[in-house]
């Protein structure tokens, strides 16, 4: 199935005219039609770009014919800019496949292996991506941290930027997923002093000019649906996320897409507990699934806003 006929967009465009403005597109993940609703809603309220993130253990989650049924009845149109992203593919024959099925975005993530190597299977994965029209994005670099089984590393690696730069000359991607200190899962910092390496971030800027960087394990881990979970009966302790002001900065130096998955499962788990717990005799899922649909609509309006910048960017 082409992309296109699903409404959707590659991200090339997105990614020209975040750099240009200085700013970023969100890519939010979902798994299910509660998040799909909220992050479309937020999106369409604030006039923002948006990319619909998809890892290789949330489709199998979903299944192809769900998720595709979902993005139909979506009813996207061109002019929305919304993406539909492979996130964290694994190897070659997942990207094929996300491409074969309705994706119009693809990330080839082999940055666990030698330099190489990611080189020779991110160039493969292009070669047959561009075939479609369809944007590629790489990593290079280790994040640490865990947000499921297709994401998670004990350790981190920083991103080399001459390697960066060497990187993409050879692959011909079309975005870089870069490690500067962020991670993956709710616990992204061990205090709030800790600050991204922008050192790194401006060379490989200076490097690559005008060529997109990502950041992911970028959620900002909002306080107040940490304190909400906990208090109606759930233990998340120590949890700090990245601070805006520093997502803001990572904007101005060719960041243009965020990531942000571990933010709307807060806002999902907070909504639900909150909904249960106010009402204990309530087990009507309608009920509480839309009180969950509700708090991350607002967690994706608010990250559009005041993080990533991106509303009213819908030209």
């Amino acid at each position: 199935m082409k992309y296109t006929d699903l409404g959707l967009s590659n991200t090339n465009q997105m990614f020209a005219n975040a750099i240009a403005g200085h700013y970023a597109i969100p890519a939010f993940n979902f798994y299910n039609m509660e998040t799909l609703s909220a992050i479309l809603r937020a999106a369409r309220a604030t006039h923002s770009p948006v990319i619909l993130a998809v890892s290789e253990s949330a489709l199998k989650y979903m299944g192809d014919d769900m998720l595709i049924g979902l993005i139909r009845g979506a009813n996207i149109h061109p002019d929305e800019q919304i993406a539909l992203h492979l996130d964290h593919g694994t190897c070659i024959d997942t990207c094929r496949h996300a491409i074969e099925i309705g994706f119009s975005s693809v990330m080839i993530d082999a940055s666990k292996l030698p330099f190489n190597e990611n080189v020779n299977i991110s160039k493969t994965v292009v070669e047959l991506a561009h075939r479609h029209n369809v944007s590629v994005e790489a990593e290079l670099g280790t994040l640490s941290g865990i947000e499921d089984e297709n994401t998670s590393s004990e350790y981190s690696t920083y991103t080399n930027p001459s390697d960066a730069e060497k990187f993409v000359t050879q692959t011909g991607i079309d975005s870089l997923a870069i490690s500067i200190g962020t991670s993956h899962g709710a616990h992204k910092r061990k205090s709030d002093d800790e600050e991204l390496r922008f050192d790194i971030l401006s060379d490989i800027a200076k490097r690559m000019p005008n060529f997109p960087l990502v950041l992911h394990g970028a959620s900002s881990i909002p306080t107040h649906l940490i304190t909400t979970i906990n208090k109606f009966g759930g233990h998340i302790s120590n949890a700090r996320g990245i601070a805006t002001q520093q997502l803001r900065r990572a904007t101005e130096m060719n960041i243009c897409k965020i990531n942000v998955d571990s933010d709307l499962r807060l806002g999902f788990t907070a909504a639900i507990r909150e909904s249960l717990s106010e009402n204990p005799g309530n087990f009507n899922p309608r009920e509480y699934l839309n009180a969950a649909i509700n708090q991350m609509t607002q967690t994706c309006i608010d990250e559009i806003t005041n993080i990533m910048g991106s509303n009213n960017k819908i030209n």
